[in-house]
């Protein structure tokens, strides 16, 4: 019994080893990153979904003049949050490939964002410090991804 439990404490301590922790944290690192990819494509396809709820209720179940009950702008911001959604999922599908977060990717990810966020942004309820903030949040982010293009090529 003791040489068992000494055995027991031996393996424990090994799993502590670098490359032995190193092979596990990899191990979880993978797990993560597959539900992560499967919880994206559900978000997908319910994003999907509601999309096309909408254009089916603003073009055929219309009791107003013109075709769109639901503005434009509305319209346009889910099919931004389809792309958003699907820019993150070759994120996360760039990662599981290569075990490295592809910075440019992210940037690109995050100008789509904040373009979403101007394209549907009501004016009248916005105050000027918000729009000075995205309108900042916007350069930086442009800046950024110029730099890293730059730097790649």
């Amino acid at each position: 019994m003791a040489r068992q439990s000494n055995s027991r404490f031996r393996n424990l301590l090994r799993n502590w080893e670098d490359d032995v922790f190193l092979k596990r944290l990899g191990q979880i690192e993978g797990i993560v990153s597959k539900v992560l990819s499967i919880a994206m494509v559900i978000v997908i396809l319910v994003t999907v979904i509601d999309l096309a709820i909408v254009l089916y209720h603003s073009l055929l179940v219309t009791d107003s003049m013109g075709f769109f009950t639901t503005t434009l702008t509305e319209i346009f911001g889910l099919f931004l949050s389809v792309l958003i959604a699907l820019e993150i999922l070759e994120n996360i599908t760039a990662y599981i490939r290569r075990h490295v977060v592809q910075v440019e990717l992210v940037i690109a990810t995050a100008l789509t964002a904040v373009g979403r966020k101007l394209i549907i942004l009501d004016l009248e309820k916005v105050s000027g410090v918000s729009l000075i903030g995205l309108a900042l949040a916007l350069i930086a982010l442009s800046v950024s991804y110029y730099i890293v293009r730059a730097v790649h090529r």
